[in-house]
């Protein structure tokens, strides 16, 4: 491939990174990658197996009999309190594969299409706007309100409807009832239980509206016309709000951010074939899914470590795609970590396409505005104490 040299370890993309790691996890970041450059599986006492090699990764996410996503310390049994059981998220088996089947034409590339475009407009006239009125523009916060943006179309709320929400406040919304989990914590509490219940009623209006009106050109009257009754529509679209918000705008200020730092933007600005490679090494480099959750519901064993029944198994995607080495477009991801962030086998990330129409849309707007007119960072924060590494704030301004 043309294009995209390599980078130096120590250069400003790989810094920032760092820190943008260790704000968000100063003590346990520094500890799961010194972990995993121990060995592959390390038993943890007290809090799991700790699986940390791609393949290895894969190889549990691939033994849906073996490994399962709605254990009792499992990431998907987190939400079946808030959300009930059957929200996709929080399922396995048989009834999980005929589900996602039943979804699985709601997320092609062409039908996340209609969903994205009317947020991408919102957002390009507040990139324009704000640099034009301002001479600034906080990237982080317009991701934010294209993340609200999408919600509230995956809500079925009109954009003229009595009361609706701001999309930035429908993001808060869903970061709200996302940002219960917690890695050391394998269940929620009551008082947890019941602010996402609190977060979820909220939502809860607008799809049961839109459900029962059988419009197929929303998002909940689709699922009526797939058969969903009104309480599984109802969780599986809280689901989609709670797992789709905190990843997305973790990832793009990062993605803008490596490629303003590697000295990268003049280059795709001219020439977008290049484009994909970046946006797919900026996805392994960051890791914007940087732990799963699985329970281990039979003995066996992974990577030669003796696992049993009832274990925790973490996998640390993070480690597993950083230990491929720095930011490198140019260099191709190996088999066994292609699309880790987005998980593999039967819970492979369904919301994928729509995630990467939002990625996609978002890198267009801001390449086309720097091949008219340059911009930097001209301000950055990192944020600090939260699940999902990423910016506080990441201002742009004409160079």
């Amino acid at each position: 491939m043309r294009g995209l040299a390599a980078i130096n370890p120590q250069s400003t993309p790989e810094r920032w990174e760092r820190r943008v790691h260790l704000g968000a996890h100063p003590v346990l970041y520094p500890v799961i990658r010194g972990l995993g450059a121990m060995g592959p599986v390390v038993r943890i006492p007290g809090l799991g197996v700790l699986v940390s090699e791609a393949g290895l990764v894969r190889e549990v996410l691939m033994s849906q009999d073996a490994y399962v996503k709605n254990g009792p310390s499992g990431s998907g049994a987190l939400w079946t309190p808030v959300v009930g059981p059957k929200a996709l998220v929080n399922m396995d088996g048989e009834e999980h594969r005929l589900l996602r089947r039943r979804l699985g034409d709601l997320f092609t590339p062409r039908s996340v299409e209609g969903i994205v475009e009317p947020a991408a407009a919102v957002l390009k006239a507040r990139l324009h706007g704000d640099l034009d009125a301002h001479g600034r523009v906080d990237l982080v916060d317009c991701v934010k309100e294209l993340a609200g943006g999408v919600i509230s179309r995956l809500l079925g709320v009109p954009d003229d409807a009595p009361g609706r929400l701001a999309d930035r406040e429908l993001f808060d919304l869903g970061s709200s009832i996302s940002s219960l989990v917690r890695l050391g914590r394998p269940t929620l509490t009551a008082g947890q239980v019941a602010k996402g219940k609190s977060a979820v009623a909220v939502l809860a209006g607008p799809v049961r509206t839109a459900y029962r009106e059988s419009d197929p050109g929303t998002f909940p009257g689709r699922l009526r016309e797939l058969g969903m009754a009104e309480d599984e529509a109802m969780g599986i679209i809280s689901a989609f709000v709670m797992v789709g918000t905190e990843t997305l705008v973790s990832f793009v200020p990062r993605l803008v951010a490596l490629l303003a730092d590697s000295g990268r933007l003049s280059e795709l600005a001219a020439d977008r074939s290049v484009v994909p490679a970046a946006v797919n090494e900026a996805l392994r480099f960051t890791v914007p899914s940087p732990m799963m959750l699985r329970d281990a519901v039979v003995d066996g064993s992974i990577g030669g470590t003796k696992v049993f029944a009832g274990d925790r198994i973490l996998l640390s995607t993070i480690h597993a795609a950083k230990s491929l080495g720095g930011f490198d477009p140019a260099q191709a991801t190996p088999q066994q970590a292609r699309q880790l962030w987005f998980g593999a086998g039967p819970h492979f990330c369904i919301g994928m396409p729509l995630a990467m129409a939002e990625i996609n849309t978002t890198l267009e707007l801001l390449l086309n505005m720097y091949a008219q007119r340059p911009w930097l960072i001209a301000a950055r924060q990192v944020s600090r104490g939260v699940l999902i590494p990423g910016y506080r704030k990441l201002e742009l301004a004409h160079a």
